[in-house]
């Protein structure tokens, strides 16, 4: 029986969304950005050389036609499109009022966002005063620190010392749909912050904020202080049924790598794996090797997106994309006949462009192990949901 492995590089855009000048970072329209487009040329201008050199190598995604997606996205040369690919490519272009994960991972799944998501607007004291009494009842806190929009990491090194001190915890949100929770593992306790961000939820969620993200960190004043992988999201349920769902049904497998888990709730999710990038990697290839026939191993390598497009660090986001780009080379290596593997992506978040948030763009999508060799063009994320679903003979429900 066939097997399928959905693979999300999360943020890697390429793009060209038609209604890019609807969504802002700041007050700067995301119209002209191109997370993965811009980063090539950044390379091959020779101003992205920190841990790295030269053009941007990532000969394996190539092979599957990245750069002829990326051309048909945006209409952005960055190589040599005489060279036909080998696998199936294709562009997607997202219909959900967002360029967040949730939105963009739903519809990935086959179910387009339903409803406009609430956003804290205000950049200092975002938050309304129920939404702040309600944290502090829950902290058993006099007050929180932040309530703006912030960097994660910096924003734990503006208030760590502060937070270890008081145990008040540090709170902040962006421009996508979400409230964040910061809190140092030790002098906090883990499971008490992850408590505060399940309890908070339900209060978020009837708002339509789509994730309660818990954020703890370790470290001192005098060392700096560290997020940990212990990150946790508590999203929003989704509203209807999923890829997962529909793999269920017809008495599928679905194994979950990374925060796919949480941005689904575990909706037709049976099992579960998190860590670090590389660790993410490695649980990718053990299911390569032992997912069980008819199942779907959906994956979400959250690094590009966290560590480096939030920061808008170009070097690294390169690095990053040449690592992913070898070790999802092994992957390819190691599938058997009969599988399918995609590789996409969920929204973009350009590292040269302004501010720190997401930009909307198309997502690449490449194939290997596809029955038919024809392009895909230009598709919607739910097309992706269906190639898997008609891969696997299960019906959307």
């Amino acid at each position: 029986m066939p097997r399928a492995f959905l693979v999300v590089m999360d943020s890697v855009g390429i793009g060209g969304a038609p209604d890019a000048a609807e969504y802002f970072n700041g007050t700067v329209p995301d119209t002209g950005a191109n997370t993965l487009g811009h980063i090539a040329q950044a390379c091959a201008a020779g101003s992205a050389t920190t841990g790295r050199a030269g053009p941007l190598a990532v000969p394996n995604l190539d092979r599957l036609g990245l750069r002829h997606a990326v051309h048909l996205a945006s209409g952005l040369d960055i190589g040599d499109l005489a060279r036909a690919p080998e696998g199936v490519w294709g562009a997607a272009t997202e219909v959900s009022r967002g360029k967040d994960t949730p939105s963009g991972h739903w519809e990935l799944a086959g179910l387009p966002v339903p409803w406009a998501w609430h956003h804290f607007t205000q950049t200092e004291n975002s938050f309304p005063a129920d939404v702040v009494a309600r944290i502090c009842a829950l902290a058993g806190s006099e007050r929180i620190l932040g309530n703006c929009h912030a960097s994660g990491t910096e924003i734990i090194a503006q208030h760590g010392a502060t937070h270890v001190r008081t145990g008040w915890p540090i709170c902040y949100t962006s421009a996508d749909s979400v409230v964040q929770i910061a809190a140092h593992e030790t002098t906090f306790g883990l499971e008490r912050l992850l408590k505060l961000c399940a309890d908070l939820a339900p209060m978020l969620h009837d708002m339509k904020v789509g994730r309660v993200i818990a954020r703890p960190f370790t470290g001192t004043p005098e060392t700096g202080f560290e997020r940990t992988p212990n990150r946790r999201d508590y999203a929003i349920k989704p509203p209807g049924s999923l890829l997962t769902d529909w793999v269920k049904a017809a008495g599928g497998h679905v194994y979950a790598i990374g925060k796919i888990g949480d941005i689904f709730s575990m909706q037709g999710i049976d099992e579960v794996a998190k860590g670090s990038d590389a660790a993410l990697m490695e649980h990718l290839e053990a299911r390569v090797a032992d997912a069980v026939d008819g199942s779907l191993t959906f994956a979400n390598f959250v690094e590009f997106d966290s560590l480096y497009g939030h920061r808008r660090d170009v070097s690294g986001y390169a690095r990053a994309l040449e690592w992913f780009d070898a070790e999802i080379g092994k992957v390819i290596g190691q599938l058997r006949k009969g599988d399918l593997l995609i590789v996409t992506a969920d929204h973009g978040n350009d590292p040269t462009w302004c501010g720190t948030d997401h930009t909307r763009e198309r997502v690449p999508v490449l194939v290997a192990g596809a029955k038919s060799a024809a392009p895909l063009g230009l598709i919607g994320f739910s097309d992706v949901a269906r190639l898997v679903a008609d891969h696997l003979s299960v019906t959307a429900t």
